[in-house]
């Protein structure tokens, strides 16, 4: 067992249980976020997550990056969508009740005056098409930065995008627009968010039952600061301050996505040493796990925002099936436990039978989550992680065993491969390394992600 924040995360999938998903809020549509919001996918499916950054040496372009664990995230296109003038940064994106994606951007570069946001449409993530530059009606305006899409939970959609006036053009506050016709060409007039006040920039807001969280940027102290509200207009009132969830100041453009297992993540740009960061939450919003670069785009990606969706073709694996595991890079060596741990021997047709027994597994459903999957050895012990070292234990009852005891099927890197996310630790992987199987997280290589698939096989036992 590694150690957690309280309370139990099956205390917390039972508090959420009692919310009605369309009350649960993701910044996205209602209806296109896909189903299982905070479970994991069913059987055969997948979740996929979707940003659509700009570019650290250029913010002309964006890519598109896509991820099934909202960590390891994959170019899915290069320079996607190039505005047919001026600039694309701050891309916040969403998929539509028509079906489309929709993105909407700051237009100019931070140097120049900014008053219109860009809007840019897509049927498949890949191939982009502009739509228009929308004048922000504000009296004096200066600057109009930072759009965020968020969807309310009866449909309404809105943008929250921070402006100043030429009488102060670093000055910013955050403004509603709600869109009043269904082709999102259409605004009402901006209103200020009452109680986030001026100076505060990059706000974005998830809603929780009856409950606005929103999380702007202060831009004098440089951190992320945090508001609630039962209204999206307000009035808000700041909760926290300063460095109060530990991710440090010079920090910008966060991001809220909600995860499989009912966490939240947020994502922000470190724009003072670089790095894009990604951080946790259990409990909803009080406490946050330590700050972690993502692979890959940690340092190329710019200010982004997720969209979430379930999709079809993710990995099956029949329940209450005895299976063996094979190493997707090491061909000849197996799953096997060995004095209640979990290695990566060789076993072939010559083991001994003990042996054979050994590299035998039951699939079941998943003890914290059903969607998800659980491991038995052939004696009935559980595989779980303690300490992140993967090990077989009897099954105490206590919900900690039962997520240290849960996995989310996730695509591996070779053909009817799969990887096993931990359900509790988010983002990290069951891998091998010295032929000894870990719970681990993943560093962006094409080798962790080979290390951390195997294919299932008939059962040597």
């Amino acid at each position: 067992m590694t150690s957690r924040p309280a309370p139990s995360r099956r205390s917390l999938l039972r508090a959420l249980a009692a919310v009605p998903a369309s009350a649960v809020l993701l910044g996205e549509a209602p209806g296109l976020l896909g189903t299982a919001l905070a479970a994991a996918p069913p059987n055969g499916s997948a979740t996929r997550y979707t940003i659509v950054p700009f570019l650290n040496s250029d913010d002309g372009t964006v890519d598109v990056y896509q991820s099934d664990d909202a960590t390891d995230f994959r170019l899915l296109r290069s320079s996607a969508y190039t505005p047919p003038a001026n600039r694309i940064r701050d891309a916040s994106v969403i998929r539509h009740t028509d079906g489309y994606y929709y993105v909407t951007y700051t237009t100019h570069t931070w140097q120049d005056p900014s008053t219109t946001i860009g809007f840019a449409r897509s049927s498949d993530r890949v191939d982009w098409t502009f739509l228009y530059d929308y004048p922000v009606p504000i009296a004096g305006l200066s600057r109009a930065w930072a759009p965020e899409w968020f969807v309310d939970s009866d449909g309404s959609v809105s943008v929250i995008v921070s402006c100043s006036t030429t009488n102060d053009e670093w000055i910013f506050t955050p403004y509603l627009m709600r869109a009043t016709n269904s082709a999102l060409s259409q605004w009402s007039p901006p209103v200020a968010l009452s109680g986030i006040g001026a100076n505060h920039i990059d706000t974005f807001i998830v809603k929780t039952g009856s409950t606005y969280h929103a999380f702007p940027k202060n831009e004098t102290t440089k951190y992320i600061e945090y508001a609630t509200a039962s209204n999206l207009t307000g009035p808000y009132t700041i909760r926290r301050t300063g460095d109060w969830a530990g991710w440090g100041s010079y920090r910008e453009g966060p991001a809220l996505v909600r995860l499989d297992n009912g966490d939240w993540r947020i994502f922000f740009d470190g724009y003072g040493d670089g790095t894009y960061y990604y951080s946790d939450s259990h409990d909803t919003f009080a406490t946050w796990t330590a700050p972690a670069a993502l692979p890959l785009i940690s340092g190329t990606a710019r200010h982004f925002t997720v969209v979430k969706e379930t999709v079809p073709g993710g990995p099956a694996l029949a329940r209450n099936v005895t299976r063996s595991f094979r190493s997707a890079n090491y061909s000849t060596r197996y799953w096997q436990q060995q004095s209640s741990l979990l290695n990566l021997p060789v076993v072939s047709a010559s083991s001994t039978t003990a042996e054979k027994k050994a590299a035998t597994f039951t699939v079941v459903a998943g003890l914290a989550d059903g969607s998800g999957c659980s491991l038995r050895d052939t004696a009935g012990n559980y595989l779980r992680h303690w300490d992140f070292r993967a090990r077989f234990d009897p099954n105490d009852g206590t919900s900690t065993f039962a997520e240290d005891a849960t996995f989310i099927l996730r695509a591996g890197t070779a053909s009817g491969s799969v990887r096993f996310e931990s359900y509790n630790y988010p983002g990290r992987y069951l891998r091998h390394y010295a032929y000894q199987l870990r719970v681990d997280r993943p560093d962006g290589t094409d080798r962790f992600r080979q290390d951390s698939s195997f294919v299932p096989v008939t059962a040597w036992g």
